[in-house]
């Protein structure tokens, strides 16, 4: 009976995407050391400060992730509105009582070197709480009800608002698209999806030219518009990010060898531009393998969604694609030139506890769903 019992429960995890999830984090870890270590060699301090909190962040992630994974499903539904409202919260504290780094207005300083960026769990909030509505609300009535998105549009009006006035672009570019596919999986009219794309191109004309932005993150976009103007101003992360990856070629300088990496050109390169560390110590083959992980983890991601046995489970693991599968997009094209540098981390990859454990959380909950497909499907899990 243990036997059976226990490759029942084995099957109620997903280890493809675990593993690929894991190892995103461990690769992270040591490309997050590599960009770390010459400063603090240099200024006196442990080399490995930066290395050992980034698998502190993991450790903490994967309890969260954990608990996101084991708690009842019925439970995890019905506690949506608590996690919406609790990362609105958190958005407004961090508004009454947070710093500003690097020109934005996102973080709570606990202090001994740790913050918390509220921000991230928004993305959680919103993904389970737009999941839970939709369901719900399908479930009572099959037929197609075109005035369930103004509500949704309105519920995630709270927090994208609160996020504009830090200001965090990339993380309202993360909650737009994250919103987009859930309603298009849902089978929202093309009229409402074409009408939310030009609604937003309204919004970002208007953000530009009523001054809404500030002056850093338009400059961001003009480096992107024209990356050679201004080399060693408002271009260099893009050109030195770009200089550092063609650095690596096809096997990479090898870590702790780069070149670009030691001499520190490359700003935020533990966070931000991590995957230019990547790029130049393990050239093409360890950077493309990085991708090949995140391929993976979409592929068992999307395959959790359409074996899933209810809409809000497979409306949950939807979100949580277009969550990640935009902002590895987005991080690594900025790294390439292809995107505007917009100050999103490349999840599991660098280095933040705030985003390690948002990311880790939405691993659990895959893994709820997962489980449930898994328990419907045997008759020896209860």
């Amino acid at each position: 009976m243990l036997g059976p019992m226990a490759g029942a429960r084995a099957r109620q995890v997903d280890w493809l995407l675990v593993g690929s999830a894991l190892a995103l984090a461990l690769l992270g870890s040591l490309l997050v050391w590599s960009a770390t270590r010459p400063r603090l060699v240099e200024s006196g301090g442990d080399p490995r400060a930066f290395l050992v909190r980034h698998l502190m962040n993991l450790a903490i992630g994967l309890v969260l992730g954990t608990v996101a994974a084991v708690v009842n499903y019925r439970t995890l539904r019905t506690s949506a509105p608590v996690v919406y409202v609790a990362s609105c919260l958190g958005l407004v504290t961090v508004l009454l009582i947070g710093s500003t780094i690097n020109g934005s207005h996102s973080w709570i300083v606990l202090g001994g070197g740790f913050q918390v960026q509220p921000s991230e769990f928004a993305k959680v909030g919103l993904v389970v709480t737009v999941a839970m509505l939709f369901a719900e609300r399908r479930e009572r009535d099959d037929t197609r009800r075109e005035r369930d998105v103004p509500l949704l549009l309105a519920l995630a009006a709270v927090p994208a608002g609160l996020i504009m006035l830090q200001p965090d672009i990339g993380t309202i570019m993360v909650l737009a698209f994250t919103l987009l596919s859930v309603l298009a999986v849902a089978g929202v009219s093309w009229r409402w999806l074409v009408g939310l794309v030009l609604l937003g191109v309204v919004v970002v004309f208007a953000a530009v030219h009523l001054g809404v932005l500030k002056e850093y993150q338009l400059d961001r976009f003009r480096a992107f518009a024209n990356p050679q103007a201004d080399t060693q101003g408002v271009g260099y992360n893009t050109n030195q990010a770009r200089i550092a990856i063609g650095e690596g070629g096809l096997t990479g300088t090898g870590l702790f060898h780069g070149t670009q990496t030691n001499g520190r050109f490359v700003p935020e390169q533990q966070t931000d531009f991590v995957f230019t560390v990547a790029g130049e110590e393990l050239g093409f083959v360890g950077a493309g393998g990085i991708i090949l992980l995140f391929g993976i983890l979409l592929w068992r991601t999307l395959r959790i969604a359409g074996r899933s046995p209810d809409l809000f489970g497979r409306l949950l693991a939807v979100g949580i694609a277009a969550w990640f599968c935009f902002q590895m997009f987005v991080n690594i094209g900025m790294t390439l030139g292809i995107t505007p540098v917009t100050g999103l981390p490349l999840p599991f990859v660098s280095y933040g506890g705030s985003s390690m454990f948002a990311n880790c959380i939405a691993i659990g909950l895959l893994i709820n769903v997962h489980r449930r497909t898994a328990s419907s499907s045997s008759p020896l899990v209860a």
